[in-house]
């Protein structure tokens, strides 16, 4: 069935069946060698809300920025439940898991000549973790458990944490955790959001601002041969015209994902001139209520709304036409963390008896006095998946009498509202850090106090709690318990509410090579690898 765990091995089988028929996954023409030269022309649906990582939550800024930034330490982009060096050439732990000691690569240079230095990484770190005054970071509450960084050398970086987490290492390859410069950020803290100096694989050249931007090869990059590529373009297009742009050769790739209408589409048009690879994407729909305002404040008003959603159902009917494919809850479906179908069937919006569901939705509704309830949902101007998942959830709240209005905005008004607590109901998502372990996935779900990306604004402590757990247990069996019971919690009170997976799939021009698909649109986005054949 549709939907279900089972189905992602099912449809991950047939996925790659069509990328190695539609010419084969970019990444597996292992007998060619790379070939230097030539412009990789790629589409990205928006313009940036900002060009600094440390404030970014979306692809319309990596997909554009991570070409010219490095990473401490990033995830594996064949085996993202592995992390590998990037800037750090080799790390060690201490036995209670409270010291990690980095040694640098030798020779890395910024863009601007400068030598990269421990003081470097440290000056990044502590922006991300402690963002002084005016500077945004989503992030920093993930990384309070930092307690100090020691630079004792120019090529060693020292982080001391107060407790212990089995996922810090990987918290620590979020591709969001660009290093900047030290010398640069010490004459303005908020230079990233108004240049760009990293030590990525292709230099800054320019930004129209609605059009394009372009990039070229880093000659003094330190992972030699690479780049491949003289440089790359990205051109801002608009979703309804990402088809038509791959159909005519305007772009080579958009490394997003297509939906399967675009994907039959395409194939038809262009047969072997385009190849296809697809996965289990990392990425999330949810529902986010704004619990600072009556009535989303009353969490019978809440679980009601989310009860009414029948997640199997669309689960069916939206996988035909959109990427949302998969029910699931905080886990992705098809990860070792995931709950089983019977266990998600067990939690409140999860119930395949959705007649049954909506009939207590009603009753909710009625004791909170909001039977004729009328709410506004803001969601994104994109059409795969919000457009989707918008028109769905506004049938089915209207199946419980419940009268919403969609408002789509660009991503930049999205974020003000979202960040000014100007909305009802708002559509977002979770994913993009890309390992899967519970203590990444679930980190925007505390408190509001705790948590640097709550939109909900709620304030729970048996949340807070329960996710401390999680969060530094090194028991398996006993996280996994632990994050049942805290799924339960938020499902129950309802502050936001998974609504489905997505699956990804990336249409490649058959002349690119060397890209690997990973469950996140985020990873592996820094284009070194990528090559084009004759």
């Amino acid at each position: 069935m549709l939907g279900s765990r089972r189905a992602v091995c099912k449809f991950a089988a047939q996925f790659f069946s069509v990328a190695v028929l539609a010419g084969g996954l970019a990444g597996a023409a292992t007998a060619e060698e790379p070939r230097k030269g030539g412009t990789l022309v790629f589409g990205v649906i928006g313009d940036p809300p900002t060009i600094d990582c440390h404030a970014a939550s979306s692809f319309a800024t990596m997909h554009y920025v991570s070409p010219h930034y490095s990473l401490l330490v990033k995830l594996d982009p064949n085996d993202t439940t592995r992390v590998v060096g990037d800037l750090a050439e080799s790390w060690t732990e201490s036995a209670d898991k409270l010291t990690y000691t980095f040694k640098l690569k030798p020779n890395v240079k910024f863009h601007d000549g400068t030598p990269l230095t421990s003081a470097d990484i440290k000056a990044s770190w502590d922006r991300i973790r402690q963002p002084p005054q005016g500077v945004v970071s989503v992030r920093s509450s993930v990384y309070s458990r930092i307690e100090a960084i020691d630079t004792p050398d120019p090529m060693t970086v020292i982080f001391r944490l107060k407790t212990a987490s089995p996922a810090f290492l990987g918290i620590m390859g979020s591709p969001f955790n660009c290093i900047y410069s030290a010398a640069r950020l010490a004459q303005d803290s908020s230079f990233p959001d108004k240049e760009i100096i990293g030590t990525g694989p292709f230099v800054f050249v320019e930004r129209v601002r609605g059009a394009h931007w372009v990039g070229r090869r880093f000659d003094g990059y330190f992972d030699q041969p690479r780049p491949y590529l003289d440089g790359f373009r990205a051109i801002n297009t608009s979703a309804a015209s990402v088809v038509s742009a791959l159909q005519s050769g305007q772009i080579m790739a958009q490394f997003r994902t297509l939906a399967p209408s675009q994907v039959d589409q395409l194939k038809t048009a262009l047969g072997d001139r385009i190849q296809f690879s697809s996965t289990a994407y990392s990425f999330m729909v949810l529902v986010a209520f704004n619990t600072r305002k009556a009535p989303f404040d009353d969490a019978r008003v809440r679980r009601a709304l989310s009860l009414a959603i029948d997640r199997w159902g669309g689960a069916q009917s939206l996988s035909k036409v959109s990427s949302l494919m998969f029910a699931g809850a905080t886990q992705r479906p098809g990860s070792p963390w995931a709950a089983t179908d019977e266990e998600l069937a067990g939690y409140p919006g999860f119930s395949k008896d959705i007649a049954a569901s909506r009939e207590e939705a009603k009753k909710l509704l009625r004791e909170a006095g909001q039977e004729n309830l009328s709410l506004k949902l803001v969601n994104r101007n994109i059409n795969d998946p919000y457009t989707s998942a918008g028109v769905y959830l506004v049938d089915q709240w209207r199946q419980i009498g419940v009268k919403a209005e969609h408002v789509q905005l660009d991503v930049g008004q999205l974020m003000t509202s979202m960040r000014g607590g100007a909305f009802d109901v708002i559509i977002d998502f979770v994913g993009g850090e890309a390992m899967d372990d519970p203590s990444i996935e679930l980190g925007r779900f505390v408190s509001a106090d705790v948590s640097s990306y709550n939109p909900s604004g709620f304030i729970d402590r048996t949340v807070d709690q329960l996710y401390a757990k999680v969060d530094s247990s090194f028991d398996v069996a006993e996280r996994k318990k632990l994050l049942r019971e805290l799924e339960g919690r938020l499902l129950t009170e309802a502050y936001q509410v998974p609504f489905l997976w997505l699956n990804r799939t990336v249409g490649l021009d058959s002349k690119v090579r060397g890209f690997v698909i990973s469950p996140s649109h985020f990873v592996n986005q820094d284009l070194a690898t990528i090559w084009l054949a004759q």
